[in-house]
C-alpha cells in the first residue's frame, strides 16, 4: 500500500479514529467487543476474505484520504478460541485452513490464540487426540510456509492485543509511506 508520507502529529490525528474490522462470520468474540467498547475503540462487523480482524481509516479529506483506507489485504488478525479449534484446523479442517492462509498471501498474518499457551501444547492439555508432536509441527510448518506471526493470549486481553497490533501496524503505514 503506498500512501503520503504522514507526520506523526498527523499520524496521531489519523489513528484516533481508526476503527477495528471484526469479520461477520467471526463467532463467540463478545468479551473481544466488550473490551474495545469498555476503552471506547470503534469497531464495525464486516465481511473479510479472510481473517477475523482487521482495521480501517475513515476519510479525512483535510489530510488527502478521500475515500476510507481498508487494511484488510495488508494486515489480519485470525483468532482461535481454543487450542481444541485450532487442533481442529489443523488436522479435519487442515485443507480450509491453508487455503485461508493462501488467500492472505502478501498480508501480515496474525494468529491469535486464546486460553492457553505453548507449554499447554507441550504438556498435552487439551481435549483431542492430536499428538503434542504433530500438533507442535503443524503449527510451526504452518507458521514458517505463510509467515504466521504467533501470540497466545488470555481472552480478557484479546480486544486490546487485537487494537495495538493493528495500531501499529497502521501506524506504520501512514509514517513509512
Amino acid at each position: 500500500m503506498n500512501l503520503y508520507r504522514y507526520t506523526e502529529s498527523e499520524t496521531k490525528k489519523i489513528l484516533k479514529t481508526m476503527i477495528i474490522i471484526c469479520d461477520t462470520r467471526e463467532q463467540n468474540n463478545q468479551h473481544i467487543k466488550s473490551c474495545l467498547e469498555k476503552k471506547s475503540i470503534p469497531y464495525q462487523d464486516k465481511a473479510l476474505n479472510f481473517g477475523d480482524y482487521s482495521a480501517v481509516i475513515p476519510a479525512h479529506p483535510e489530510m488527502g484520504i478521500l475515500r476510507p483506507l481498508l487494511f484488510d489485504r495488508s494486515v489480519v488478525i485470525e483468532r482461535k478460541g481454543s487450542l481444541e479449534e485450532l487442533s481442529g484446523n489443523l488436522t479435519q479442517g487442515r485443507e480450509r485452513f491453508k487455503d485461508e492462509l493462501i488467500r492472505s498471501t502478501g498480508a501480515d498474518v496474525h494468529l491469535m490464540i486464546e486460553g492457553r499457551g505453548y507449554e499447554d501444547i507441550i504438556k498435552h492439555n487439551y481435549q483431542t487426540k492430536f499428538s503434542e508432536k504433530a500438533f507442535i509441527s503443524s503449527l510451526f510448518s504452518l507458521q514458517c510456509e505463510f509467515g504466521l506471526k504467533l501470540a497466545f493470549v488470555e481472552p480478557e486481553y484479546s480486544g486490546l492485543y487485537i487494537y495495538w497490533v493493528l495500531y501499529y501496524h497502521v501506524r506504520n503505514i501512514l509514517l513509512k509511506g
